[in-house]
């Protein structure tokens, strides 16, 4: 991971359920951090790029997620629906260290009709 990202702690891997997610306010919008059930962690904006849907409240199966509205499949490494949808979420830096998540806000990068980050 980039070495200039400012990280901000938001909480514990063991606050955000297997195959669930938590929410994390910003004044840029919510952040959906998700784990998986081989406790990778993930961070999206809480918005499906296709409706607007909240990604927080869908299904996360391996490492995508449903969003609840129309079903589309987000990555969750990229945010990228998988196909034939187009479109992605954004997404921001997370890292975890010793239990603890971190976020880099500031290199959050917002989602849009494609992708083009990963």
């Amino acid at each position: 991971m980039d070495q200039s990202i400012s990280w901000i702690t938001v909480g514990s891997v063991e606050d955000i359920p297997r195959q669930g997610s938590r929410v994390v306010r910003t004044e840029g919008g919510d952040i959906a951090l998700f784990r998986t059930v081989t406790d990778e962690v993930y961070a999206l904006e809480d918005r499906c790029p296709h409706a607007g849907g909240p990604l927080s409240q869908g299904i996360v199966h391996g490492a995508r997620v449903t969003c609840p509205l129309h079903n589309w499949v987000i990555d969750l490494a990229s945010g990228e629906a998988v196909g034939p949808d187009e479109g992605c979420a954004g997404h921001c830096p997370v890292r975890v260290v010793d239990g603890t998540v971190q976020l880099g806000l500031a290199a959050f990068r917002p989602g849009r009709g494609g992708c083009g980050h990963g």
